[in-house]
């Protein structure tokens, strides 16, 4: 028990409200409105146990690099509180659960369910050979709204890559913020990151610029999906929200950066589902 609660902090298990929403607000565009109990039971465990197999993944595979960071060498694996051999096997866990919950669903979805995790697996090796490895997390975790599409419809409809590339610009701007409180250390290690290659300012202007393509992106997509003026005030809130958490972070202050992160992010997701998930309802 000491070992799965030790195993649910490194994955950050409560980080999944920043993905887990955007999934879910592709489920609800799909449905025009709330799908039924049993596809959102198997859409919420297929998405958590995806993120949950691609964090593993990654804390396995960057074990080394944490353990040369001050900061990440108190993490599971490289303090020794879990062993590689408990991680992996339970990156095998939560990917059959990812895949059993694809087969509930439909076939598609299951087909489909080990590209998923691949993608999701890929982001872990990209900060060793591109600076753009903050993009690559973006379109890991854009896959998120796609997949509910399929979930629910069994098929796809190209306005839903609208939502997903909004994901994309947003998760990159946000992994940008992040990764600036490791410049000093990505600089003399063998690692690419947009810090590390742009510098601490440009990169934050870098952030502020793929979050400003997220409204305009999640703008389109309401009108493509001819949403109503909740939704609006959706985009309008996340855009205001993403404001506020620029202003938490500055070039030569990143003291509030985990705020920025957590807290304003998870605010951003939970906040547009509930926006388009209202809009939807109330147009019944």
């Amino acid at each position: 028990m000491r070992s799965i609660g030790t195993t649910l902090e490194m994955i950050k298990w409560e980080h999944s409200v920043l993905t887990l929403p955007f999934g879910l607000t592709g489920a609800v565009l799909a449905a025009r409105g709330i799908p039924n109990l049993h596809t959102s039971l198997w859409i919420i465990v297929a998405l958590v146990a995806a993120r949950s197999a691609a964090m593993a993944f990654n804390r396995l595979v960057d074990a080394g690099i944490d353990a040369a960071n001050p900061r990440t060498r108190i993490r599971a694996l490289p303090a020794g509180k879990l062993t590689k051999p408990f991680v992996t096997w339970f990156v095998v866990v939560a990917s059959a659960i990812l895949i059993l919950a694809a087969w509930q669903l439909n076939p598609l979805a299951f087909y489909l369910s080990p590209v998923a995790l691949g993608i999701v697996f890929l982001y872990s090796f990209t900060k060793r050979f591109t600076r753009w490895t903050h993009v690559v997390l973006g379109i890991a975790m854009g896959t998120a709204p796609v997949a509910a599409w399929i979930a629910v419809r069994g098929s796809l409809d190209p306005r839903i890559f609208i939502l997903s590339a909004a994901v994309v610009f947003w998760g990159a701007g946000f992994d940008i913020l992040y990764s600036c409180q490791d410049y000093e250390v990505d600089r003399s290690a063998d690692v690419y990151s947009i810090p590390k290659a742009f510098g601490i300012r440009t990169s934050l202007a870098m952030s502020r610029f793929f979050h400003v393509l997220t409204v305009l992106l999640l703008t389109w997509m309401v009108f493509a999906f001819g949403l109503g003026r909740i939704a609006a005030m959706g985009v309008g809130f996340v855009a205001l929200l993403l404001i506020y958490e620029h202003s938490l972070v500055k070039h030569d202050d990143l003291s509030r950066v985990n705020a920025a992160f957590f807290t304003m992010n998870g605010l951003v997701s939970m906040a547009f589902l509930f926006f388009i998930a209202g809009d939807l309802l109330l147009a019944r």
